[in-house]
């Protein structure tokens, strides 16, 4: 049978729209979290999203490193989201024993070089633009303090004073930092090698000896308090290099030779000196935000806003509000998301590709009457693995939007917190949202047991925070037109 010519076209336009329609999907704001509504029979889900409200701050908490810690190294001098970041490294390094002595007589001794090595472990910013690296004695007057903490973002509160230059200055192209170095006494990557003033040389292998200050690290540190290594904050310098100060290729090579054996055949030799477990370290971080778009958006009061703004400490937080849940009724929570999604920069894209997100966002409760952050209720739970960041939430997710492929999201998981205020009308608390290095938190166990004032929980970059100074990432707010902040629940009614 043979349909007329009017009603084929009929069927060929109509089967031809129902494959539009089926091959078409788009990102919708319940995709996060899709498939996660519960296969229970008789049960009707429903889902809802509640508004919530956003306020940017500076974070006024010190942010610190640690001398086993990743340490950063540079500038960054155009960013128009955040502004300007200077990293600045002082530290100590040491012989492995002491006495120490370079074999052989004084006399006999003949400097070839000192080198100051550096392991490099990547880069955060643009690696096309180079750096211009400075090295420094610290002022024996002014030495690092072992028993103290230094904050990174603070330096003016324990000034760490510097001498004259110990080598000139250097031009990094760090696109080269990852070449093999292959020699006598190195075969090896990834080292940022500063030759020092002969000078300098000659005066750690011909004039201290183990006769004066290297008998112990105590009467070294009298004469020379460490090493001063900064960059020049100029543009077009935009980037911080990561650098491990307990690797074992970061140290100070001694090259010289000797007749030591009293053989008249001299060879070159090297001694080393490194970043001991009793070296002291500083990593100055320094943030200028004037001029930047953060900078119009920080605030000391209640204001709304329709962007936020986290850097990586020393940084920013975000304050989040959800009021609607005072008002929610009792129901069973399936799911409770909060979703944050970055708002992208289009007049920066570049910038987005080499200044990237953090990897790790900390939501938490601010304990206002103490002054502290405290776990999130029944969420944030620590066990004998430790924290469940995988279900709670935090790490940086990329989701893919219409224009974009590569959208930095975070999402929490605020079920049991939400069922409880529901529930049992729990405190309704106040939410900080932050991108920590080295942080702590004031940690309760879950219903029932979440009395008293709890235990301290750390977190370090290397478990569930971030390297210093690494990460930042525009989010939208409360009330951003289309990448607001919202909690996504999924519910059954009661």
């Amino acid at each position: 049978m043979h349909l007329p010519f009017t009603l084929r076209k009929r069927f060929v336009f109509s089967f031809l729209i129902i494959l539009i329609v089926a091959g078409c999907t788009r990102i919708t704001s319940t995709d996060l979290g899709s498939g996660l509504i519960p296969p229970i029979d008789g049960v009707i889900t429903k889902d809802t999203l509640l508004d919530v409200i956003t306020d940017n701050f500076d974070d006024p908490d010190t942010a610190r490193v640690y001398r086993s810690d990743m340490h950063v190294l540079g500038a960054i001098t155009n960013d128009p989201l955040f502004g300007k970041t200077k990293a600045a490294m002082y530290f100590e390094m040491q012989p492995d024993s002491y006495p120490f002595y370079i074999p052989g007589t004084k006399d006999s001794v003949v400097v070839d070089s000192a080198v100051l090595i550096l392991h490099y472990d990547g880069v955060y910013g643009d690696s096309t633009q180079p750096l211009r690296i400075n090295v420094s004695e610290i002022d024996p007057t002014t030495p690092i303090d072992l028993t103290r903490n230094y904050p990174a973002n603070y330096p003016d509160l324990y000034p760490i004073r510097t001498l004259g230059p110990l080598a000139a200055p250097v031009t990094v192209d760090i696109r080269r930092l990852g070449d093999s170095v292959k020699n006598r006494f190195e075969k090896t990557t990834n080292q940022l090698r500063i030759r020092l003033n002969n000078d300098v040389a000659r005066r750690f292998m011909k004039v201290y000896d183990s006769s004066n200050v290297y008998k112990s690290d105590s009467l070294l540190r009298t004469v020379f308090a460490g090493f001063a290594v900064t960059a020049d904050a100029v543009s077009p310098a935009n980037a911080l290099l990561r650098i491990n100060l307990v690797d074992t290729s970061t140290k100070l090579a001694l090259y010289y030779n000797s007749s030591s054996t009293g053989a008249t055949q001299r060879d070159t030799s090297v001694r080393y000196f490194r970043c001991h477990s009793s070296s002291g370290s500083v990593n100055y971080v320094t943030r200028n935000r004037s001029g930047s778009e953060v900078a119009n958006h920080l605030t000391t009061t209640s204001k709304p806003d329709s962007l936020v703004y986290l850097q990586t400490g020393p940084g920013t937080y975000v304050r989040v509000r959800i009021p609607g849940l005072k008002t929610l009724s009792n129901r069973i929570i399936h799911r409770a998301e909060l979703i944050a999604e970055q708002v992208p920069d289009d007049a920066n894209s570049m910038l987005e590709t080499q200044l990237l997100p953090p990897r790790f966002l900390l939501l938490s409760v601010f304990d206002s009457a103490n002054n502290y952050k405290r776990n999130v209720p029944n969420d944030f739970i620590v066990g004998s693995s430790g924290a469940n960041i995988s279900s709670f939430g935090g790490g940086l997710l990329y989701k893919t939007v219409p224009g974009y492929d590569r959208l930095g999201t975070y999402v929490f998981d605020l079920s049991r917190y939400v069922q409880g205020i529901v529930t049992r009308q729990d405190t309704l608390q106040t939410l900080r949202l932050t991108a920590p290095v080295n942080d702590s938190l004031h940690y309760h166990n879950p219903y029932p047991a979440n009395t008293g004032t709890g235990s301290l929980y750390y977190l370090t970059p290397s478990s569930i925070g971030n390297t210093i100074g690494y990460g930042r990432i525009r989010l939208g707010g409360g009330t951003h037109s289309h990448f607001r902040m919202r909690l996504r629940i999924i519910y059954s009614r009661i």
